[in-house]
C-alpha cells in the first residue's frame, strides 16, 4: 500500500492522487476555470493562501492545481519551507529559477524568433543551429543577421518588464542558441552560473562579455522574478505557478530539521511576503500558492498576526462565515464544513478502498452513520476531516462505531 496514504499524506503519484479525490475538485475546478484558464492566462497575477488544520488537504489540493497547471502548459515550481529559507527572497527566486530549466525556456524564445522570421524550427538538423539553416538556404547575409539582433533587442533589452542585467544575459544566451551573435561554450557557462547566483563568477568576467551585471540580492529578486515570468511567457509557456508548502515551520515549534527560524528571520519572512503582495500586481502570468497549518494564522505571538504589516493586508480575507472560492485566504476547514457531507465521505471511503484493493490491501468502507460520527469528531478535534477519513478507512483508526 502507498506509504504516504497509510500516513494520511497526499501521495506523489498524480494518478493515484486524482483517483482518490472527492469533494476537493469543487475547489480545484473553480481555480482552473477562473485563474489558469482565464486570469493568469491573460496576464494576471495572484497570491493564494491555503490554510487549515493538519490533514485538511492543503498539500493534496496544491498538488492537484500544480498538475492541472502543468497539463495546461504552465511551468510549475513547488518546494517546502523546510528546505528553502524564506526570509531572503533571493533564496526563493533562485529555487524557482533552478526548477524552471532556464536553458529550455531560452530555447523556446529562440524558436519564437525563428518562427517570427518566417522559418520552421523543425527544419533545423540536430546538432546545428538556425544560422546553419540560413547558410544552407544561402540566406545568412548581413540583413538576416541584423534582423536576428533587432529581434533579440525587442524581446529583451527593450522590454520594459525585464531587468537590464537579466535581459542582457538572456539576449546573449538566446543568440548563442540561434548561432548569432556567436558565444563560446565557456562564456555561456559563465553567464548561466552568474544567473543562478554563483558568487565565484566575478563582475569583471561578465563585463568582458559586454554586459552590465548586477548580482542577485533580496532587494532585486522580485524584479528578477517579474523578468523570469515574462521570459516564460515569451517562450510559449502559459505562465508560472509556484507552490510553497509547510510554512508552519516558521513557528519553529519543535526546532527540528536544518531550517530553524529565529524571531528576526520569521519577521524577515513576513516582510518578504508583504513586499511580494505589494509587488504582485506589477507582475504578469504568475501565481503563488502558500500552504500552512491553521495555527500559523491563529497564533498571535509568532503567527501571521504577530506581524501587523502583513496581517493588515490579508485580514479582510477571513471575515466571511461562508467559504468563498475567490478569497485570497482559502480556509479548508470552512470548506470541509460546507462540502464534506456524509455522502461525500462514503464516496471518499469507496475510492480509498478501491485503490487499497488494487494493491492487495483491505480498507474499511464507511456507512452513513460512521461518516456522520467522523464529521462530529472533526468538529472537536485538531485534525482535518480528510485525514480522519483516510485513517479510519485504511488503518481503522477512528472508524469504529464508538467514535
Amino acid at each position: 500500500m502507498n506509504e504516504d496514504l497509510l500516513k494520511g499524506k497526499a501521495p506523489d503519484d498524480v494518478q493515484l492522487l486524482k483517483s482518490i479525490t472527492v469533494g476537493a475538485d469543487y475547489l480545484t475546478d473553480f481555480l482552473d476555470k477562473r485563474y489558469l484558464d482565464d486570469y493568469i492566462l491573460h496576464g494576471g497575477s495572484k497570491i493564494k493562501f491555503i490554510t487549515g488544520r493538519p490533514g485538511s488537504g492543503k498539500t493534496h489540493i496544491s498538488r492537484l492545481i500544480l498538475n492541472d497547471a502543468k497539463e495546461k502548459g504552465y511551468i510549475t515550481v513547488t518546494f517546502s519551507a523546510k528546505d528553502v529559507w524564506l526570509n531572503d527572497f533571493r533564496e526563493i527566486y533562485l529555487e524557482i529559477l533552478r526548477q524552471c530549466d532556464l536553458k529550455n525556456i531560452l530555447e523556446g524564445c529562440a524558436e519564437k524568433i525563428i518562427r517570427d522570421m518566417g522559418y520552421d524550427p523543425g527544419e533545423i538538423r540536430e546538432g546545428s543551429c538556425f544560422l546553419d539553416l540560413l547558410s544552407e538556404k544561402h540566406e545568412a547575409d548581413a540583413i538576416s543577421k541584423g534582423t536576428i539582433r533587432s529581434m533579440l533587442r525587442e524581446m529583451y533589452t527593450k522590454n520594459p518588464l525585464m531587468d537590464n542585467s537579466f535581459a542582457g544575459c538572456c539576449s546573449l544566451l538566446t543568440g548563442a542558441i540561434l548561432g548569432h551573435p556567436v558565444l563560446e561554450k565557456s562564456n555561456q557557462e559563465i553567464i548561466f552560473a552568474f544567473m543562478h547566483g554563483d558568487k565565484t563568477v566575478s563582475l569583471s568576467q561578465m563585463r568582458a562579455l559586454g554586459l552590465s551585471p548586477a548580482r542577485i540580492t533580496k532587494y532585486n529578486a522580485r524584479h528578477l522574478l517579474r523578468s523570469l515570468s515574462e521570459l516564460i511567457h515569451l517562450s510559449g509557456k502559459k505562465g508560472l505557478i509556484v507552490s510553497i508548502d509547510d510554512m508552519e515551520v516558521l513557528q519553529n515549534k519543535n526546532g527540528e530539521g536544518m531550517i530553524r527560524y529565529t524571531k528576526l528571520r520569521r519577521e524577515d519572512t513576513y516582510e518578504s511576503i508583504r513586499q511580494l503582495i505589494d509587488d504582485i500586481d506589477s507582475m504578469r502570468y504568475i501565481m503563488f500558492i502558500f500552504c500552512f497549518d491553521r495555527e500559523l494564522m491563529d497564533n498571535e505571538s509568532c503567527g501571521l498576526k504577530s506581524y501587523q504589516a502583513l496581517w493588515m493586508r490579508i485580514q479582510n480575507e477571513v471575515v466571511s462565515t461562508r467559504f468563498n472560492c475567490f478569497a485570497d485566504m482559502i480556509d479548508l476547514d470552512r470548506f470541509a464544513d460546507q462540502i464534506y457531507t456524509p455522502d461525500i465521505l462514503v464516496m471518499m471511503s469507496e475510492k480509498l478502498c478501491t485503490e487499497a484493493s488494487k494493491q492487495g490491501y483491505s480498507g474499511q468502507l464507511l456507512n452513513i452513520g460512521e461518516a456522520e460520527k467522523l464529521i462530529k469528531k472533526a468538529e472537536y478535534g485538531g485534525l482535518g476531516l480528510p485525514y480522519i477519513v483516510n485513517r479510519a478507512v485504511l488503518t481503522n483508526e477512528g472508524g469504529e462505531t464508538d467514535v
